[in-house]
């Protein structure tokens, strides 16, 4: 088990306990944390589980796949050249434990 905590633009947080294994989106989704919406299921088409990873994460995470960076040019918030990512690429483990994100104030 691993956690991530997810910060919302009014300044509230919420932190989860999931399995290893799942995505910061689907853990997102199942837990009904607002602002991430997964339109897609998980499958890096749609944009709308973009996250700001938090800076200090930054080296826990996979690199980014060229089809994340091209969907990440069509989310509808701005896009951070650094913290932007796709939260159904971002899968928790243990390298990931501990995993703060930024939820943008809108996904569509």
């Amino acid at each position: 088990m691993s956690t991530i905590t997810y910060h919302q633009s009014d300044g509230t947080a919420r932190t989860l306990t999931v399995e290893d294994g799942t995505t910061v989106m689907r853990a997102a989704v199942t837990a009904g944390v607002p602002g991430i919406v997964g339109e897609c299921g998980g499958q890096a088409m749609c944009a709308t589980c973009h996250v700001y990873v938090r800076d200090e994460h930054l080296g826990q995470l996979p690199d980014i796949s060229d089809d994340e960076e091209e969907m990440l040019d069509c989310a509808t918030a701005p896009r951070d050249p650094l913290r932007s990512r796709l939260g159904c690429q971002i899968p928790i483990d243990a390298t990931s434990d501990g995993l703060a994100v930024d939820v943008p104030e809108s996904q569509v």
